[in-house]
């Protein structure tokens, strides 16, 4: 079990994962492209290690030179069938892409995952690959998910629900298709995988509201410089929000501006922060963040902001728990159907050690401790690494810490978190 206890201060430079949503987008171009790709600094997470297993279960001969570069021989388009099922376990993006990957290739295929994964909706990323071509069933919009790939033709679909993950299966389908594929609705989504297609040769045309691809497409492989993960940084970030005069350095860290509204927000509650971008850039910007703590204040969110901030919300909570006045969050109805439903867990964990949450349908209202320490205690993760990180953080001002009793899975996405959190405890 994991364990943070009470600290008067600290300073941290952590080690961090490369960006963990560029990587999968990056491996599985890769194993889609001609010829060879390489991945440097990939996150090695348990996450994008099940699209390594699958892409290798689908012909992809995959050499891993060390632990952060990966080195990837394309299918030229056309993956084998595998022998059984892809078990992309807990991971949500591995799925979602690779649905819009497969779903111009010849053969059945059946993605599945473990049980956090198999209560995720997949409807909103089936009923637009149906509409291209393909063919696909899932027993009540969940996994496992039976998958035939047909011969596709591009579409015009409009997002539901901003979501970066199925905009970017339909451009992974897209790319494969006859004609144009249009998709709407996508203000306040990540756009890694519209930074990524061009490298690999794809035709692409952008704007704020929607993006545009022609295929077929013959995808070229490349090199890729992934970035360190700013949704992995933002927990120590918040760490140092709540311990005023902590100090945390985050290097080589993706600055993306579809991804750099979580420090904005931070900056509004009163974290103190400078980012400074390298001097060398390449198609994801990064750089350096410096922060230390201070006073924190309550701020509203809600609206247009959301999309940008899904996966940092529960940073964002943490920080609000401490905070002088109210923190309102709403419109965030999303976080139900993520690793675990990431508003009930967040408003349990943080109510379990002190804090005063209430629990809304779209959000949470947060009252906060004016900077004073909560009591800690024994908190459930939920199996959400998120949710882990999130109260192991809050623990660093609990006066006797935050321990997760059940197990936290937090590999998924950070493999060098626990050692960083040993480092700050004194620990390691």
């Amino acid at each position: 079990m994991l364990r943070s206890g009470f600290l008067t201060s600290f300073e941290l430079t952590p080690e961090l994962p490369g960006d963990k949503s560029i990587t999968h987008r990056a491996l599985i171009l890769g194993g889609l492209a001609h010829g060879e790709t390489t991945v440097l600094d990939a996150n090695s997470g348990a996450d994008c290690r099940a699209t390594l297993t699958a892409l290798k279960q689908l012909g992809v001969h995959i050499t891993e030179v060390d632990a952060r570069t990966i080195r990837l021989a394309g299918m030229s388009g056309g993956f084998v069938s595998p022998q059984g099922p892809l078990d992309l376990g807990n991971s949500g993006t591995a799925l979602r892409l690779l649905l819009g990957a497969l779903a111009a290739q010849p053969f059945s295929v059946t993605l599945t995952g473990d049980a956090s994964l198999q209560r995720r909706p997949v409807e909103r990323v089936l009923a637009p690959l149906r509409a291209m071509g393909a063919t696909a069933t899932a027993e009540n919009d969940r996994p496992p998910v039976t998958l035939t790939g047909g011969r596709l033709h591009g579409v015009d679909h409009d997002l539901d629900v901003p979501s970066a993950q199925v905009k970017s299966a339909l451009l992974l389908a897209g790319v494969q298709a006859r004609g144009q594929t249009r998709i709407g609705g996508i203000a306040g989504t990540r756009d890694h995988t519209e930074r990524l297609l061009p490298l690999f040769g794809a035709q692409l045309t952008v704007n704020e509201t929607w993006v545009a691809t022609r295929g077929p497409s013959k995808l070229t492989g490349t090199t890729i410089q992934v970035p360190r993960d700013i949704s992995a940084g933002v927990f120590y970030l918040a760490a140092a929000a709540i311990r005023p005069g902590a100090r945390v350095t985050l290097e080589q860290i993706g600055l993306n501006p579809t991804r750099i509204k979580v420090l904005q927000a931070m900056k509004s509650m009163g974290l103190q922060m400078d980012a400074t971008p390298a001097s060398r850039q390449s198609t994801e910007p990064f750089g350096t963040v410096v922060a230390t703590g201070g006073p924190l204040r309550g701020i509203h969110l809600s609206g247009p902001d959301i999309p940008y901030l899904i996966d940092e919300l529960p940073a964002l909570a943490v920080m609000a728990a401490f905070a002088t006045g109210r923190t309102t969050i709403r419109g965030a109805a999303e976080l139900r159907v993520k690793e675990s439903n990431r508003l009930e867990a967040m408003a349990e964990g943080l109510n379990a050690i002190g804090a005063n949450v209430t629990l809304e349908p779209d959000g949470w209202t947060i009252e906060g401790s004016a900077g004073e320490p909560l009591s800690g205690g024994n908190v459930r993760s939920r199996g959400d690494h998120r949710i882990a990180m999130a109260l192991l953080m809050a623990g660093l001002h609990c006066r006797n810490g935050v321990e997760i009793t059940d197990e936290p899975l937090i590999e998924t996405s950070d493999p060098y978190f626990s050692a960083n959190l040993a480092r700050l405890l004194g620990e390691a």
